[in-house]
């Protein structure tokens, strides 16, 4: 008899349950269980993140209408509303915040590390921006963004090698990108890439005393003084290669020398002006 594995089942099969069981034994998850195990707790909200469900309800119904197979995820039977929402008040959050590390380094070791390596680069490849994300600021309240809306900020950093995500930190939803990237810790000779909204030339220079290098776009306001002026080749779209300083920063001790570029896309019929 030909055996049929659902697209739901295959998904889970890419979290092996020794790095599932570890992080539940660590933080006590299967204490009080009352027959409702972590795995049948972590199938269900999956499928609520997958199934789009919006209430405990559509998950149970959801599960519901698969019950027959739902051995194939490793559970008996769809728990009820009160059963998922008691187990999501009192089991640690910890449980999933080490396999979603575990998997991580999981998955590293077995992807090619190819992104930045391919452009030739010094280090690491490491793009760094930010998303909102909605919520319904009468549910969240917490996560009041203006006067009818909620929000949190999800600032992510990314690893092109395996495009893994390196780092991230969700905080409310007006919080400064630029702020919150001056918490992070960068390895050195990283090359970072991330747009205006983090501009901060007091941030520039203490990436580059770190060794960490960074292409951004160069604000359109900007005010600098072009201190040499380098060769640049006819054939590569690029209309100027220069050294500057940041006019509030030359002063006679400044050594706070950037590059500027400022490329001609023939394709998009555009002018681009980065920063490094």
């Amino acid at each position: 008899m030909a055996q049929v594995s659902s697209i739901f089942s295959q998904l889970l099969g890419l979290v092996p349950r020794r790095l599932f069981d570890p992080a539940v034994a660590r933080h006590g998850g299967m204490r009080h269980a009352r027959g409702f195990a972590c795995w049948d707790q972590f199938v269900a909200m999956m499928f609520c993140q997958l199934g789009q469900a919006h209430s405990l309800r559509e998950i149970r119904e959801g599960l519901q209408a698969c019950e027959g197979k739902l051995v194939h995820l490793g559970m008996t039977q769809a728990p009820s509303h009160s059963t998922l929402a008691y187990a999501n008040e009192h089991r640690s959050r910890e449980i999933y915040q080490d396999l979603f590390l575990a998997l991580i380094e999981h998955l590293r070791k077995q992807l090619p590390g190819s992104g930045g390596n391919g452009l030739k680069l010094p280090g690491k490849l490491l793009s760094l921006d930010s998303s909102v994300i909605d919520l319904c600021v009468k549910v969240f309240r917490w996560a009041k963004f203006r006067a009818t809306k909620g929000a949190v900020k999800l600032h992510l950093l990314l690893d092109h090698d395996g495009l893994l995500p390196h780092y991230a930190v969700i905080t409310d939803g007006k919080q400064a990108d630029v702020k919150v990237a001056k918490t992070m810790c960068f390895p050195a000779g990283a090359m970072l890439i991330f747009d205006r909204g983090y501009n901060d030339y007091e941030w520039f220079h203490n990436l580059t005393m770190q060794g960490v290098h960074f292409v951004t776009r160069l604000k359109e306001n900007a005010s600098s003084v072009v201190v040499e002026a380098r060769t640049i080749s006819d054939s590569s779209g690029v209309r100027a290669d220069e050294i500057i300083v940041f006019t509030k920063q030359a002063d006679a001790d400044s050594d706070r020398f950037l590059r500027r570029v400022v490329w001609w896309d023939d394709k998009g019929q555009r002018e681009f002006v980065y920063l490094t």
